[in-house]
């Protein structure tokens, strides 16, 4: 059974940087790209940052690049996304996702198979 727990979120004043970690079990790690997204409220969940199951290859949406790094350690399962400069417009519920491949194959969620429950990150200005 895949699990993704997500941690690290919070409340931050704008300015202020984050570390999000996404634990994962169930299944081989490395074999997989994995993903983050958030979900503002009110509107639809988007693509914030994508890694590749070696690591080696990122893609980042317009709205994080620049400010935030995606990354992995695969002997600890563990994904995190460091964002740094937070902006309010970051406020969002923050959640990983696993592919289906190693690759990075899709920025969209219907790209991604398990889902982890989310971590609220919330940037007061």
């Amino acid at each position: 059974q895949v699990q993704l727990v997500e941690s690290g979120g919070g409340l931050v004043q704008a300015g202020d940087s984050l570390r999000l970690s996404c634990a994962a079990s169930g299944r081989t790690f490395s074999r997989y790209a994995m993903g983050w997204f958030r979900q503002a409220p009110g509107k639809e969940r988007e693509f914030v940052a994508a890694i590749s199951g070696s690591g080696h290859n990122t893609v980042y949406s317009d709205s994080v690049k620049g400010r935030g790094i995606i990354s992995r350690d695969n002997v600890k399962n563990t994904m995190y996304l460091q964002m740094n400069s937070l902006k309010s417009e970051d406020t969002a519920i923050y959640y990983c996702a696993t592919g289906s491949t190693g690759l990075i194959v899709s920025t969209r969620t219907a790209g991604y198979d398990y889902w982890g429950q989310g971590t609220q990150v919330t940037v007061s200005s």
